[in-house]
């Protein structure tokens, strides 16, 4: 299978990659939208025309950028809309509200490097906040990305896939020490493999998905790191780091594309070990059997909440 390659690069904006593009009177929604690069994927999708959902924890915040993209862009219909993506009740409710078709979902909003924290279920943060809830946030809305008829989900993942594999049966370290980091390459590791196991299920229903590393930006995600490490020529702008996400979600060469993991706009080549956590895929993170496992082992997490999860491993 050839990989995908466009005339885009590490170099390219979200602004650069929606140029032409018109998605008047298609609607997107944005996790995390409120800071990083979400606040430019929200940008570059407005200038489209596209109706765009700005779903964030902190709406007064949200409502400040929504603000700023339409003053910006001329777009009046850029909205907010409360979610909390480590809060299953939070998550019920932005899916019980939605009732219209939806084209996009980028599922931008993540953590990084927490100290050890848990959800009240007792779901280690990362994985919980980085994965579990845009599942679940997919799941709720496949209807919706179903009546599009040609929806798309991009499923912003990490370079740090390459520091672990999903370990299935301690991933919310119980029985391992805590380490950051690991349980945040898992956590990454799990985004890539959504987008596997959507596209599998989900191809006929017209929706695809995809993942992808943004690369390195300064933003509020390494407030739990001190600061970004990289080089500053390593590093992008977030309207470059954004422009990865941007190219899954609107452009015309990934249309039917699916279950693919994209790094500076181009598909990325499978790498055999961690090459120093910088760039490629890992194999495990694209193995149709662990998107599996992890597929159907989230939907047993979510069908079964009053089981404590110090007894439950993804089996």
């Amino acid at each position: 299978m050839a990989l995908i390659t466009t005339p885009f690069g590490r170099h390219s904006t979200a602004a650069e990659i929606v140029k032409g593009i018109d998605l008047s009177s298609k609607r997107a929604i944005v996790t995390g939208a409120a800071s990083g690069i979400g606040i430019e994927t929200v940008r570059a999708l407005a200038q489209t025309g596209a109706i765009v959902i700005l779903a964030v924890r902190n709406t007064d915040a949200g409502a400040q950028v929504a603000a700023d993209i339409t003053a910006t862009t001329g777009n009046q219909n850029i909205h907010v809309a409360l979610l909390d993506l480590s809060d299953r009740d939070s998550i019920a409710k932005f899916v019980t509200q939605w009732n219209e078709p939806l084209h996009i979902l980028v599922n931008n909003a993540g953590v990084m490097a927490l100290p050890e924290q848990r959800t009240p279920e007792g779901w280690e943060m990362q994985f919980a906040t980085n994965y579990l809830g845009h599942f679940a946030l997919a799941l709720g809305l496949h209807d919706a990305l179903a009546a599009d008829g040609a929806a798309r989900i991009v499923s912003v993942s990490s370079s740090a896939h390459l520091m672990s594999p999903i370990v299935f049966d301690d991933i919310h370290f119980m029985f391992r020490p805590y380490d950051p980091w690991l349980a945040y390459g898992q956590s990454k590791t799990a985004n890539i493999l959504f987008a596997v196991g959507a596209t599998a299920r989900w191809f006929q229903d017209g929706i695809t998905a995809n993942a992808l590393m943004p690369g390195a930006i300064a933003t509020n995600l390494q407030r739990h790191t001190g600061s970004l490490k990289m080089p500053p020529e390593q590093q992008k702008t977030p309207a470059q780091g954004a422009a990865t996400s941007v190219l899954l979600a609107t452009s015309p060469l990934l249309e039917g594309i699916g279950g693919r993991y994209f790094e500076d706009c181009n598909e990325a080549v499978i790498v055999t070990s961690g090459s120093g956590y910088m760039s490629g895929v890992a194999p495990y993170a694209l193995n149709s059997d662990n998107a599996d496992r992890l597929w159907d082992g989230s939907q047993k997490i979510f069908s079964d909440f009053t089981t404590p999860l110090e007894t439950e491993a993804i089996t």
